[in-house]
Parts: C-alpha cells; sequence; structure tokens
C-alpha cells in the first residue's frame, strides 16, 4: 500500500459508475417516448450538475483546477504517450484524460437540455411552459384562427419538435463516440503505465 496514492473520492467513483450505467439505459431506451428514458434523462443531468459542483468546491483530484491543463501541455502528453516511453504520469487525470472529462460534461449537459427542450415542445417536463405559451391563447379561445393557420402552426411545431429531437440525438451519439475514445484511453493508459485505470476509479487508489 506505501506505493499507492488515494486519488479518487466516494463522491467521483458514485458519479462515474452511476453515469455508467444510466447513460447505457438512456441510451438503449432513446428511441421509445418511456418513462425509463425520460427518467434516466433527468437522473443525468443531475448527475452532470453534481458534478460540476463538485469540480468547483470538492477533493483535490476531482477540481477542475486539477484537471483543465493548456493545450500545450496537451500536446506534450500526447507525444510522450505516442513515443517509445511510458510517458510523464500523473496522480490524477492526465491531460488527455483532463480535457476528455470537460467534453464529455458539456456533451451530456447538451445531450440533455436538447431533449428536455424536446420534451417540452410536446407539452411535458419543466421546459413545457415555454412551449405552450404560444398556443395557449389558442387552446381556451381566446384567438380564432382559421384552418390554414392551424396548420401552418401544427407544421411549425412538427418542424422545431424534429429540430431539438435531431439535437438531441446528435449529442448523444457524440457523448457514445467519447466515451469510446475515453474506453481506449483508459486501456492504452493502462497497458503502457502498467496499471489498472478501470481498478482505480472503482477502489479510489491508483500507484505513484
Amino acid at each position: 500500500m506505501n506505493n499507492k496514492v488515494y486519488v479518487w473520492d466516494p463522491l467521483v467513483r458514485f458519479f462515474h459508475w452511476t453515469l455508467v450505467l444510466t447513460f447505457i439505459i438512456a441510451y438503449l431506451t432513446g428511441d421509445e417516448d418511456n418513462t425509463l428514458h425520460i427518467y434516466s434523462g433527468y437522473y443525468i443531468l443531475g448527475l452532470v450538475a453534481l458534478r460540476i459542483l463538485w469540480g468547483v468546491i470538492g477533493t483535490r483530484y476531482a477540481r477542475f483546477s486539477h484537471i483543465i491543463y493548456s493545450p500545450s501541455a496537451v500536446i506534450d502528453y500526447l507525444k510522450g504517450f505516442i513515443g517509445m516511453g511510458s510517458g510523464k504520469k500523473y496522480i490524477g487525470h492526465n491531460p488527455a484524460g483532463g480535457w476528455m472529462v470537460i467534453a464529455m460534461l458539456i456533451s451530456l449537459l447538451l445531450t440533455g437540455l436538447s431533449g428536455l427542450k424536446a420534451y417540452g415542445i410536446e407539452g411535458h417536463g419543466p421546459l413545457a411552459q415555454s412551449s405552450d405559451n404560444l398556443v395557449a391563447p389558442l387552446k381556451q379561445g381566446f384567438i380564432k384562427v382559421s384552418t390554414s393557420d392551424e396548420d401552418e402552426n401544427d407544421h411549425e411545431h412538427d418542424e422545431e419538435d424534429e429540430f431539438w429531437e435531431e439535437i438531441h440525438e446528435f449529442f448523444a451519439n457524440f457523448t457514445v463516440l467519447l466515451v469510446l475514445l475515453h474506453i481506449v484511453g483508459v486501456f492504452a493508459s493502462s497497458l503502457k503505465q502498467r496499471q489498472n485505470l478501470v481498478k482505480s476509479m472503482w477502489t479510489g487508489y491508483k500507484r505513484e
């Protein structure tokens, strides 16, 4: 145990593994308008918000100040990693891994927000009120419109709904791409530096 250091606190590990499970559930149920997909999305947004807060006030290796490196540091790390050596070792996230965390948080946030918007256009969720403001007077009979106007409103509604659904799907698939790159990076780093990074995220300890 003398050559090990405690890096990942319980909240970081909880965030990581519950996010893995919940994102898989949300992605696999993405083609269906069901409660499981919707509440998985809510839960992921909650996790992202918690991780962002923890990145500001959390433990040393969880903070963004310890994750975000300069572009030159990322380039230098990748050059060293791709070379014959094992590359510079970092106790917490390496520069490339740190920026991957930021990219995934942003992509997850945009996935969730676009999903909320698409769901709101359908008249559901916390954004439903903003979507209903324009059509509420029509439903209450305060404004009389012709059939052609109603058809045009329906068409615009469908187009907006389709737009946000496509945005939602794009960022969901983009997140999958980032996850795959992350997995490749983790296993490559584990092999090159001869330590089990997956186990480290489970136990919290890394070898120096």
